[in-house]
């Protein structure tokens, strides 16, 4: 019988690694596109370092988000598409709406390839950002029905382009056969099988490195639960048309992720700073810092976020928790 074949997009991604690792072991064949083919050896010893001794289910393909060549083939005969890769700043560009444009095009430029290849279900990772960064009040729980308002003050580009992007996905979907999932992760930590980490690294290198850091709070996941609930996602037939919460159970805050680094890693405490800024100051700074306008409305937000529906319908949990999360992520900043 032949394997089912899963396109994974943006395959050397911090994600897409764990991704690919898991399809292959539960005995998938994984077609990953690349921007450069010449990126191949760098996924195939990562993976090779996990303990996979066989990669012949493994294929890759050049395609990039950017440009239309290379998609119709890299849907060819696919099942389920994982749309994991987030669209690079095109030279280095910064002006908001090209920001934003580029992963809406990105985006429906994947889910257009795979619905004319006649592919069943598009499993998209989405961010939290998406969800809960307009619920200021700290009533209930945020969870999958909540939407970040666009223009939400402190929103930052980046998560300003993967809500739109992802409201752009469901409003594609609307009119199309094709399943459509979001996975919409919190700040994607724990360890690092490549090269590459997620953006959220930034919080723990700037704690690392002694920089003047307020006492924020955060959602945090590990990457490799974030795969997981992909994989069930795609396995999970009612699935279709949900959106699910990947976070770990408790949010954590930096003056937390301090006292871990300083009793369980103290080897890397050296540089952690001696004061978090305090919290009225970067109220103070907020609204003439973009930086500390993004970090406080991070500090603001409701960090009660439910992943209840995951563990219901897709019957995934965590297997790390919160402290494991990040101290994973210390490891793999300080091995690097």
């Amino acid at each position: 019988m032949m394997k089912k074949t899963v396109l994974v997009t943006g395959g050397n991604g911090f994600l897409a690694l764990w991704l690919i690792k898991g399809l292959l072991r539960q005995g998938y064949a994984v077609r990953a596109t690349l921007r450069s083919e010449s990126k191949a050896a760098e996924v195939t010893a990562a993976l090779t370092s996990q303990g996979l001794t066989s990669l012949t289910d493994l294929h890759f393909v050049e395609a990039n988000l950017t440009k239309d060549a290379g998609w119709a083939a890299a849907m060819q005969d696919v099942e389920t598409v994982m749309s994991v890769a987030a669209p690079v700043f095109v030279n280095g560009e910064s002006v908001a709406d090209q920001v934003v444009q580029t992963a809406k095009q990105g985006t429906l430029r994947i889910l257009k390839a795979a619905e004319q290849a006649g592919v069943k279900r598009v499993v998209m990772t989405a961010n939290l950002g998406a969800v809960g960064f307009s619920r200021l009040d700290h009533q209930g729980v945020v969870t999958e029905q909540d939407w970040t308002n666009p223009d939400q003050p402190g929103l930052s580009l980046y998560e300003k382009s993967k809500l739109l992007a992802e409201q752009a996905a469901w409003n594609f979907s609307q009119n199309s056969k094709l399943d459509l999932v979001t996975v919409n992760a919190g700040a994607m930590l724990g360890a690092a099988m490549g090269q590459h980490v997620s953006g959220s690294f930034g919080l723990v290198q700037r704690l690392l490195t002694g920089q003047v850091t307020p006492n924020f709070k955060v959602n945090v996941v590990a990457a490799q639960d974030v795969a997981a609930m992909h994989i069930l996602a795609m396995q999970t037939p009612n699935a279709a048309g949900q959106r699910f919460l990947a976070v770990a159970d408790q949010a954590i805050t930096a003056k937390e992720i301090m006292t871990l680094i300083k009793t369980q890693r103290p080897a890397q405490a050296t540089q952690l700073p001696k004061l978090l800024l305090p919290t009225p100051i970067v109220r103070l700074l907020a609204p003439v810092m973009p930086q500390i306008k993004e970090v406080n409305l991070m500090m603001r937000v409701n960090h009660q976020v439910s992943n209840r529906k995951a563990r219901t319908i897709l019957g995934w949990q965590p297997k790390s928790s919160a402290a494991e999360t990040v101290l994973a992520a210390v490891d793999s900043l300080t091995t690097k």
